[in-house]
């Protein structure tokens, strides 16, 4: 079954030099990205196909449920190399509906160290439970969550001291709340952009 993997890269490579023979090579010389995407692990996501960037126009970052959290070292080495060193313009948070993680944080099953991971969206099911059980139970309530933990996660990210020293810096950074469907491949911008301490103190207060 690997052998099938290196079979389909050999052929994926052919096929990318066929049509720009200058690709790899281009590739290796620089990685210039303005872009971070924070999104899931979810096999069903793949960042860059989606958004239909070639390796290096988009920096990545997946774990469960795409979060954002501020002790997970991870995370922030990531961030701090997209800000600091590649200088990137613009970080999405990318939630999908039908999240697994989503699901698994609230269904009341237990699953081990995943279960620690996901106390955040737990959270935010308690901070938003009158909103989110008005809703069906069910799909809607879950999409609903989804969107409100990617909210979470931007103010996550904004609230960082890497993210607010490059405000400081006067570099050009926003945080953007997107959800992903993967019933029919669409990115929706949830309206949510953060590119300054007052659009942060605004989306706290709201």
């Amino acid at each position: 079954m690997l052998d099938d993997l290196i079979k389909n890269n050999r052929a994926w490579s052919a096929k990318k030099t066929a049509v720009d023979p200058d690709f790899f090579r281009r590739l290796e010389r620089q990685q210039t990205p303005d872009y971070l995407w924070i999104g899931c692990s979810d096999s069903r996501v793949p960042a860059n196909e989606i958004v239909d960037l070639d390796p290096g126009e988009l920096f990545v970052h997946r774990n469960v449920a795409n979060l954002a959290p501020p002790q997970d070292a991870n995370y922030l080495s990531v961030l701090q190399f997209a800000v600091e060193v590649l200088k990137i313009k613009h970080i999405m948070v990318v939630g999908h509906y039908g999240c697994g993680g989503i699901a698994a944080a609230v269904d009341g099953k237990r699953r081990g160290l995943v279960d620690h991971w996901l106390h955040p969206i737990r959270e935010t099911y308690s901070e938003h439970r009158h909103e989110l059980e008005a809703l069906p139970e069910g799909r809607e309530r879950l999409d609903r969550l989804c969107e409100l933990n990617v909210i979470r996660q931007v103010r996550n990210v904004a609230s960082d001291v890497f993210v607010q020293d490059a405000w400081a810096r006067g570099q050009a950074l926003s945080v953007h709340a997107w959800v992903y469907s993967l019933s029919n491949g669409l990115v929706t911008d949830l309206g949510v952009t953060v590119s300054g301490l007052q659009d942060l103190e605004a989306l706290v207060e709201g």
